[in-house]
């Protein structure tokens, strides 16, 4: 998907993209999404599933998403937006079944520089993961399962 650049820049504090799927994520998508004319930084952070969290095997995971979710990823998302200086936000977070290695989560921010994109990009994956209700239903390698997140 290609972005014409040359167009209007976006007004400060843009959700260019906030969005759960079951689809697998593309990290070019949340990329081209917060670019802007008017900025000389963008920061990007992945998210992947990993074969283990606190000290035990894991082997796969479900992310169980509450009906409210997407509306809440993009009221966080306009709150970071409004209140950390950057141009463009995007962010996509997966649901369903996930094996080792997959993208569970993109976020980005553009700004001017590259400080306050650095900046919105921690803020974003912070917010998100503390108050949009997606929990973690974990595949242990011996067998057994954990939730994570829950309230």
């Amino acid at each position: 998907m290609q972005h014409d650049l040359t167009s209007v820049p976006a007004v400060p504090g843009t959700v260019a993209l906030a969005e759960i799927r079951e689809a697998p994520l593309s990290v070019d998508e949340v990329l081209a999404s917060v670019q802007d004319p008017t900025c000389g930084g963008i920061t990007v952070f992945v998210g992947v599933v990993r074969d283990h969290d606190r000290g035990q095997e894991v082997s796969s995971l479900d992310y169980t998403v509450h009906p409210t979710a997407a509306d809440r990823l993009r009221e966080v998302s306009e709150d970071v937006a409004a209140r950390s200086g950057a141009v463009r936000l995007g962010a996509l977070h997966r649901a369903g079944h996930l094996e080792i290695g997959d993208v569970a989560v993109v976020v980005a921010a553009s700004a001017a520089h590259r400080d306050a994109a650095f900046a919105a990009c921690r803020d974003l994956i912070d917010t998100l993961k503390a108050e949009v209700p997606i929990w973690k239903h974990q595949q242990l390698g011996d067998g057994g399962t954990e939730w994570v997140g829950l309230p």
